[in-house]
């Protein structure tokens, strides 16, 4: 068991389980070129970690579109749909990560701002949806990051405060729920987020793999396991 207050772990989805922020950059490409509009790194970084309609209304601000952000949204699923299978990809250090919190009966879960339909889709495809104990989408909850429903809704199934809950994140607006939920908020920045601003969180990881973090919650670190 940890050597640490932490007795559960919460695991954002998109960018730090899975490589999926590659495969919507490819989708939000494809789907502004269709509309004579760019998918920049700028409107990126202010739609990253929104649930599916925050983040589709910035899009339809920044671009002047006319089309409903529900438009947009089943849209851009189906091609997310079509892409899945050839792109996505577990980021290093998740699979170990994964059985070392088993081993040391750390419960955990996943509170992501896809909708229920694309989590379902990621995590089915490498079987991993039973093991965590809950999932929580843009569907469970009326606020999106950053506001911290999401992360006290989850210390809420997991009946512990949130102080007790560690929280992996990826993205700027993630972490900002985290820290407002009052969680252990642990930041780790990827090449897409990089830049982003993680003040408030306790600690910055280079990533899963990362030996802080296995210490931290008193796990031994896997023989394969690199910063």
């Amino acid at each position: 068991m940890n050597n640490t207050c932490i007795r559960a772990v919460v695991f954002d989805m998109d960018g730090l389980m899975f490589n999926t922020e590659d495969v919507y950059d490819e989708v939000g490409t494809r789907l502004l070129a269709r509309r004579g509009c760019r998918f920049t790194p700028e409107l990126k970084r202010e739609m990253m970690g929104l649930t599916p309609q925050a983040s589709f209304e910035k899009m339809i601000r920044w671009c002047g579109l006319k089309e409903s952000w529900r438009t947009l949204a089943e849209e851009s699923n189906r091609l997310f749909v079509e892409l899945l299978p050839e792109r996505i990809k577990p980021l290093p250090g998740l699979m170990p990560l994964l059985d070392a919190l088993e081993a040391g009966g750390i419960p955990k879960a996943i509170c992501t701002s896809s909708p229920a339909e694309l989590a379902a889709a990621c995590l089915n495809t490498f079987r991993l949806q039973k093991r965590f104990q809950f999932v929580l989408t843009a569907e469970d909850v009326r606020h999106g990051k950053p506001h911290p429903e999401v992360y006290l809704t989850a210390a809420q199934r997991f009946g512990i405060p949130p102080p007790e809950m560690l929280v992996l994140e990826d993205s700027e607006n993630g972490c900002r729920a985290a820290v407002a939920a009052g969680a252990f908020a642990v930041a780790v920045p990827a090449a897409h987020s990089r830049h982003h601003d993680f003040r408030g969180a306790r600690m910055i990881l280079s990533g899963l793999s990362d030996p802080l973090l296995y210490q931290l919650l008193g796990l031994s670190l896997p023989q394969t396991a690199t910063p």
